[in-house]
């Protein structure tokens, strides 16, 4: 099995962008855009196959978001899990080396294309590792201390995977933050930013106010950004404005396109509001977001109408 070289991550890279540039441009679904070159992404593993069987698909998708203007890629390890690699007879060393493997994918993408760009290890909630649609209700069989148990190895493999910084996402509840937020306390080298999948204009998917939320992470030193994502385009910028009121670290939003998940039949289901995403983001952009991009069923095209907008 290849090896990797630990790595500590930049705390002042997404610092010094923000500095220079004001705005940042992220991705978009990385996985969705995956499904939409022909690739089946809805098995056990989802798309965290890919690191196994397809790394180049992986690498061409980063590329497409980099040439549409993205300044910043998260890597394919959202639904990548331990358990889950293992439930599937790969040893729990290789299946470490496979979730670090996602940045160094990621890395190969920036080097080709964009080599200023940065790179986020994406550490997806337990419930994108189950497959059952539980990241968007926060229904979890597993408390706090059982969170931080389930997220930590993955959480250092990552950490120590020469990513620019973590990005925590589509934290369904209050419960997994505290967890995620111990995480980033007791490593004193771990950056991330954590961002939120919310039910409506005021609320995480579990029901606290994303306020309560905001002031959670505010207090946290390697917290470095806060905000939401996975959540439709409508309900972006109330919520960025409650962020704002209890933090002035940087916000970052990156809704999807509005739709809904059926997790019964594992795919999305009504209306599209893409349009809306471009067209809102200067509103979130001038109401204090400073990372806007875009999450599930958001395409390169779709990026790079945005970064043509703010």
């Amino acid at each position: 099995m290849p090896t990797y070289a630990a790595a500590v991550i930049n705390s002042e890279a997404l610092a010094d962008r923000l500095e220079r540039q004001g705005l940042l441009i992220l991705d978009g679904g990385l996985g969705s855009e995956i499904a939409e070159r022909g690739h089946a992404v809805d098995g056990e593993l989802w798309s965290a196959r890919l690191l196994l069987d397809a790394p180049a698909v992986i690498q061409d998708v980063h590329e497409a978001f980099l040439e549409a203007g993205a300044d910043v890629i998260t890597s394919a390890s959202y639904q990548a899990s331990i358990d889950g690699f293992v439930a599937c007879g790969i040893a729990r060393d290789e299946a470490l080396y496979l979730i670090s493997s996602s940045v160094t994918i990621a890395d190969a993408a920036r080097r080709a294309r964009r080599p200023d760009a940065l790179v986020a290890a994406s550490i997806g909630p337990y419930g994108a590792a189950l497959g059952d649609g539980s990241e968007y209700s926060g229904n979890y069989d597993l408390d706090q201390r059982g969170l931080t148990a389930w997220h930590e190895p993955r959480f250092a493999a990552l950490s120590a995977s020469g990513a620019d910084l973590l990005a925590c996402e589509t934290v369904p509840s209050i419960v997994e933050a505290r967890a995620l937020a111990g995480l980033l306390d007791n490593d004193s080298a771990a950056r991330a930013w954590v961002s939120f999948s919310c039910r409506d204009a005021r609320h995480v998917v579990d029901g606290t106010p994303i306020a309560e939320c905001a002031a959670l992470l505010d207090e946290v030193d390697g917290a470095l950004a806060i905000g939401v994502n996975c959540t439709t385009p409508a309900h972006v910028l109330s919520l960025t404005r409650q962020v704002r009121n209890k933090t002035r670290k940087p916000i970052v939003v990156y809704p999807n396109r509005g739709r809904a998940w059926d997790a019964e039949h594992k795919r999305w289901t009504g209306d599209n509001e893409v349009g809306d995403l471009v067209e809102l983001a200067p509103l979130w952009r001038d109401a204090g977001a400073r990372l806007i991009g875009g999450c599930c069923e958001t395409r390169p095209a779709d990026i790079a109408r945005l970064r043509a907008a703010v």
